[in-house]
């Protein structure tokens, strides 16, 4: 509908314009009425001749774009001077659009344009015309060009350079804030009217935005307004033509507007007060729980920081932040203890970290709540009054000395009864054992520093109601070293003295160790022993550095009277009480060179020939080889020989009665009976004759009494004695019978656990103690009133 007035009226100015401007010019070009006159001076030697000039009737013409009459639109006429109307000149038009665009009557000289023109298209047309005698074919006109300009109408709206604009602004901007330009542009001719004037309106978008109407430039119209209200808008912008006059073409485009987020908003807790509770026995670093601070903003802007301002459980509680979901995770710091505080008060800040100076006179970007965390009691495991005992005892403390006590309690209120026991992993030996009731520590095998200087035992304290519940604790025990050993040569010396010594000369320096470790150190003395006082050959002289030298005490020595002396020395150590012992230094005299330097300590050395040669020593050492491979040789010999038994057969089970005409053979001679038959008393019992004698008189066989297993060993014999003493067939004289049978079971029944039905936490093995001494060890061991582990 806009359109179509809009044509109307460009329609209606068109033909006013056309009645006004379409006429061609009726006057000459100056260039044409100046070429006559000049000519005209020089044909008549200089005066001026009067004669008809010639010229074109125009000069350019003007058309409008966009015709949609039912005619030709008339464009001009084309007129000469030396047209008399007769018919006789000829117009012809050439250029651009001629006979195409642009037609001419030929004889009237009227222009006429055959199509619609669009001056976006082309704006202006150049032509050439001419007038020529139909006649003669001349031209009556020279060739002249003139112009046809195409008038612009609004036949073009507005169109923008975007179909879709995107912006966004900060939130809270004041107003007036610059948004975003947009752009219209209109194809018709600027220069001509108002046809591509724009005009730029807002048809959406009030009243948050505002247009301005001739640059385009979107502004905020509205104060603060808030992202977390509303974050997007959208506003529809309009260009107008002819300066936004009715009658104008019109386009319009979109422009979306996002809010962006700026901090202007605090966290805010949901809640004034939360709730948590933990286990007493929750390891430091457990979580609790989680509380988060509502932040409306988005992004940096919303990133909050939790922390501990004030209450009774900032040492005992922690809160961190989680980055990924802005909550504060509080966590345990210490150790808690339902028995010490049961309940904690906590006051949490949460903080945004990126304020906004712009922002702060709104408020504290912060909030608090309250947190309490209520301590849950649990069944905990006994507590020991130190972390660990150092206990020190002499290494000569008596068994049974109570050395120590540990104490341990039940940190619960309950306060159960608690049991105290050696862990056997750390005392493998049993040197130490505990009292179960109160933990006091005593001594159950003697003590010695020097083999093991520490001992280092775990003592475990168990609830008595609830046996899970237990604890260990480390012990410590140092021995104390005590005077009980002896110093002694610190080696053994090989001794000599040469023969040529002179007196007072020394011949070896002895030094002692001692296995006591004395505060002071060690001191030994060395004296010789008072038998030996005064000693004829040597002296000891005491160095007072725990050493002592062995000095001569005379001149010269000689092997062949005496090769060895045997010199006793006493050491004494300076702890308390004292203790010394007597070592012996022997003394070799042996042969020594001018130096000193010993060649040969043997005695035997002298007896030798001095003429005994080499080869004599090599025979005596074979004939020695020779003797000695013989007696082994017989050895050998000896030992392969066999004795015929009495007894060829083996199935003669019977006792056997052996006849010794020496005293010899015992246990070790077996073959003159077969043990097998005691070793089986169920064996059958038959009489057989002896083969080892001849009886003069054959009796009749007797029958004996089978054997059972309820017999009893002592039984057993006696009946077999019996039995010999009534035979008239035994021999009158010594003789000797074995018999291998056992007995029955022991009463006792097996020591072994591995057929026992019950295991060491509910046997009692206190029927170890009926067994009589030889089981007091395991009676010790196993039946002892003390509750120690193994």
């Amino acid at each position: 509908m806009m359109r179509t007035y809009s044509f109307l009226t460009v329609l209606l100015w068109s033909c006013m314009f056309h009645a006004i401007h379409m006429m061609p010019s009726q006057k000459r070009t100056n260039k044409h009425s100046r070429s006559e006159r000049i000519t005209g001076l020089s044909e008549n030697g200089g005066k001026t001749l009067h004669r008809t000039k010639r010229g074109w009737m125009w000069n350019q013409f003007f058309l409008l774009e966009e015709y949609t009459g039912p005619d030709t639109q008339y464009v001009g006429k084309l007129h000469t001077d030396q047209d008399k109307g007769d018919g006789n000149l000829k117009y012809i038009l050439t250029g651009d659009g001629a006979g195409s665009l642009f037609v001419i009557d030929e004889n009237t000289g009227d222009i006429h344009a055959a199509k619609k023109l669009d001056r976006e298209e082309k704006s202006l047309y150049v032509l050439r015309a001419k007038a020529i005698d139909r006649k003669t074919g001349r031209q009556v006109e020279p060739e002249s060009e003139f112009i046809i300009k195409i008038h612009d109408i609004n036949d073009n709206e507005p169109k923008f350079t975007k179909d879709l604009y995107t912006a966004s602004i900060p939130e809270m901007s004041g107003v007036g804030t610059s948004v975003i330009q947009v752009t219209a542009t209109d194809a018709d001719d600027a220069n001509y009217g108002n046809s591509a004037k724009v005009v730029y309106s807002i048809l959406q978008g009030q009243p948050y935005f505002s247009v301005d109407p001739e640059t385009g430039i979107i502004k905020t119209a509205l104060p603060d307004m808030s992202r977390e209200n509303r974050e997007q808008y959208q506003v529809v912008i309009q260009a107008k033509d002819m300066g936004g006059q009715m009658g104008g073409l019109s386009g319009t485009t979109t422009v979306n507007i996002t809010l962006t987020d700026v901090n202007d908003n605090p966290p805010r807790f949901p809640q004034s007060t939360y709730q948590f509770s933990s286990p007493e026995s929750a390891p430091p670093g457990t979580p609790l729980g989680r509380i988060k601070a509502n932040d409306p903003d988005v992004g940096e802007n919303a990133e909050t920081e939790y922390s501990i301002s004030n209450g009774d459980g900032s040492d005992m509680f922690d809160i961190v932040t989680d980055k990924d979901t802005q909550e504060g995770i509080i966590t345990v710091k210490k150790h808690l203890d339902f028995e010490n505080k049961m309940l904690y008060t906590l006051r949490v800040e949460a903080t945004n970290t990126h304020p906004d100076p712009r922002f702060l006179q709104l408020g504290p970007f912060k909030d608090t709540a309250l947190v309490k965390i209520s301590v849950e009691d649990i069944d905990e495991p006994p507590v020991f009054s130190r972390p660990w005992y150092l206990i020190e005892v002499d290494e000569d403390a008596k068994e049974g000395s109570i050395i120590g006590q540990v104490v341990a309690q039940d940190p619960d209120i309950t306060k159960n009864a608690i049991k105290y026991s050696v862990d056997r992993h750390t005392d493998l030996d049993r040197i130490f054992n505990i009292y179960s009731g109160n933990g006091s520590l005593f001594i159950a095998k003697p003590l010695d520093r020097e083999e093991t200087p520490w001992h280092n035992i775990t003592v475990i304290a168990t609830e008595i109601n609830n046996p899970r519940q237990s604890s260990q604790i480390p012990v410590f025990i140092r021995i104390l070293d005590i005077n009980d050993h002896a110093p002694e040569f610190a080696k053994y010396y090989e001794t000599f003295v040469c023969e040529n010594a002179k007196a007072g000369q020394l011949i070896q320096t002895v030094s002692a160790v001692d296995k006591d470790e004395p505060p002071q150190g060690h001191k030994f003395f060395f004296e010789l022993v008072p038998e030996f006082a005064v000693h004829p050959n040597f002296s000891i002289v005491d160095n007072k550095d725990n050493t002592a030298g062995i000095m001569t005490r005379r001149n010269g020595y000689s092997r062949s009277k005496m090769s060895t002396y045997l010199l006793p020395i006493i050491i004494f150590d300076n702890d308390y009480p004292i203790q010394s012992s007597t070592g012996t230094l022997t003394i070799r005299v042996c042969a020594c060179d001018s130096w000193g330097n010993m060649q040969s300590c043997n005695a035997e050395a002298l007896l030798l020939p001095a003429g005994l040669s080499t080869g004599a020593l090599i025979a005596i050492l074979l004939c020695i080889i020779i003797l000695l491979v013989l007696v082994v040789l017989f050895t050998a010999l000896k030992r392969q020989r066999k004795k015929e038994p009495l007894i060829i057969s083996k199935d003669d089970v019977r006792d056997n009665i052996v006849t010794y005409n020496d005293e010899g053979g015992g246990e070790e001679d077996t073959q003159a009976f077969d043990i097998g038959t005691l070793r089986n008393p169920e064996a059958r019992e038959e009489s057989k004759m002896r083969r080892d004698v001849i009886p003069e008189t054959i009796f009749q066989i007797r029958r004996t009494a089978p054997l059972w297993e309820n017999i009893d060993v002592q039984d057993f014999i006696h009946r077999r004695l019996k039995e010999n003493d009534l035979d008239p067939a035994a021999p009158p004289y010594d003789s000797l019978a074995t018999y291998a049978y056992e007995g029955n079971d022991s009463i006792a029944n097996s020591l072994s656990s591995l057929e026992s039905l019950t295991t060491e936490g509910n046997q009692d093995y206190d029927y170890l103690s009926d067994w009589g001494p030889r089981f007091k060890k395991l009676a010790d061991m196993y039946g002892g009133e003390d509750s120690d582990r193994d």
